[in-house]
């Protein structure tokens, strides 16, 4: 009987070790508290709404302030994260972007400051307004090394065949923040008043931080890590010929925009951020404001269905960076296995345009049919990251993610700014019902429309080498 051949499968499992799922555990509870410092706003909009006297418009001008500067910031966050490091990125980004968290505590007096100030150049702005969108203008800085810092390190310390997966997994950080937000921000605000929601959640991220700065290394450098994993990590890169100082020269020499933007992959990947990061920004600033308006829900009453319908999106989420795995078995490159499942998840946030005709029923209808719309963009999510660390040089990985990035948040302040219109004038004549209806079918197509024109730029995998 030979037993060498499960002995020696034994062994080699063995030697690999799990090291990097520590890390994935880390950009998880990462993204989490990204989240959670993210939606407080959101979930306290409907009772701050009444007591600053905000319009639809008003809130919306908030909102689409941190969308416009996390755009911005995207795009020089990614070159950040590329020129210092993944560690020291994140510990940048999580610094600026929990003191953007806490200073929402403060946002009504830094707002009558503010405004003294505009008053001399003879500008008028109502304080809490304008408070608020300097609060959160700091936390878009912060928050927008997330991403291209998770991508990177998620680049770093995974092969190509686990990237979409542990994508997934870091990014149900997202949908578990937003879970968590309506457990808890309520609570807090009705115990300890708003402020304290705001600062309670805020120094979560200082925590986080500690734990980073001791686990994480770069896996070279990581002592924690087995040889055997590390040389897993590094099976399916490509080994250059020859390592000549010239060739050691261009590796290290920064890679500009411009560069990257003569690329149609780069170009496939923010247009398909831009497209549909607006959808999951309209659902995470807009349906707590959709449960109050349209069906008179606030604070405690809308804990339980966000908590159900942000518990589906993690299915998206970890299902999602799953299933391209299932057409790469079958042969497929990873870009092209990525982008048949892209298309099959494009077609489930259609069931977002029955979320309005059937809400008279119940408001459970609107609120699952939006889950299973969410829980597609997280599908859509975890892969239309991934095509970027497919195709780019690890040292490019964050900058294509920031360029991405920036088209992601400026097409999230459009859907933004439209949705605080056409709220507001639905409103005037009576008919937010409508307003609603218009808002969701943009959202439902949103995804079919990106694939087409993600798939006429890039027809099939094409790996970038001359960088």
């Amino acid at each position: 009987m030979n037993l060498s051949e499960p002995v020696n499968a034994q062994a080699v499992a063995q030697s690999v070790g799990k090291y990097r799922w520590t890390i994935c555990a880390l950009l998880f509870f990462a993204t989490t508290v990204n989240y959670l410092d993210r939606q407080v706003l959101s979930l306290l909009a409907p009772s701050l709404s009444t007591e600053f006297g905000w319009s639809n418009t008003d809130y919306a001008n908030i909102a689409a302030a941190f969308q416009f500067v996390y755009a911005i910031s995207m795009l020089f966050a990614g070159r950040v994260v590329d020129k210092i490091g993944t560690k020291a990125a994140y510990v940048v980004a999580i610094t600026i972007w929990s003191l953007g968290a806490l200073m929402h505590a403060f946002s009504v007096p830094m707002g009558h400051a503010a405004v003294a100030v505009l008053g001399v150049f003879g500008v008028a702005a109502a304080p809490s307004i304008v408070g608020f969108m300097i609060s959160r203008a700091v936390l878009a800085v912060g928050e927008a090394g997330n991403f291209p810092a998770a991508i990177k390190a998620t680049a770093e310390y995974f092969p190509k065949k686990e990237r979409s997966f542990a994508t997934g997994i870091f990014n149900s950080g997202a949908n578990v923040g937003a879970i968590l937000a309506p457990i808890t921000v309520p609570v807090l605000a009705a115990i300890w008043g708003w402020q304290a929601a705001f600062i309670m959640i805020g120094m979560l991220g200082f925590i986080w931080m500690s734990v980073w700065l001791w686990l994480y290394e770069k896996p070279e450098q990581q002592k924690r890590l087995s040889a055997g994993e590390l040389a897993y990590i590094r099976s399916d890169t490509v080994a250059p010929v020859e390592k000549t100082e010239e060739a050691s020269i261009a590796a290290a020499k920064k890679v500009s925009w411009f560069q990257l933007l003569k690329y149609r992959q780069t170009w496939a990947f923010a247009f398909g951020k831009f497209m549909t990061d607006g959808v999951w920004w309209f659902f995470l600033f807009w349906l707590p404001t959709y449960l109050s308006a349209q069906y008179g829900m606030k604070g405690e009453a809308i804990v339980l269905p966000l908590a159900v319908l942000y518990s589906m999106t993690m299915v998206g989420s970890i299902g999602g960076g799953w299933f391209p795995s299932y057409f790469m078995a079958r042969g497929y490159a990873p870009y092209d296995g990525r982008m048949k499942a892209m298309l099959v998840i494009a077609f489930f946030p259609l069931v977002v345009l029955l979320a309005q005709p059937l809400g008279a029923i119940s408001y459970w209808i609107p609120v699952l049919l939006i889950g299973v719309g969410a829980s597609a963009h997280q599908a859509w999510s975890a892969n239309i990251f991934t095509t970027v660390s497919d195709m780019f040089p690890q040292k490019s990985v964050a900058s294509v993610i920031g360029i991405g990035g920036m088209a992601g948040g400026l097409g999230g302040v459009l859907l933004t700014k439209l949705g605080g219109w056409v709220f507001d004038y639905y409103k005037t004549i009576n008919d937010i019902h409508t307003g609603y209806m218009i808002m969701f079918g943009i959202c439902a197509l949103a995804y079919l429309a990106a694939w087409v024109v993600m798939k006429a730029l890039v027809p099939r995998h094409k790996e970038i080498t001359d960088l």
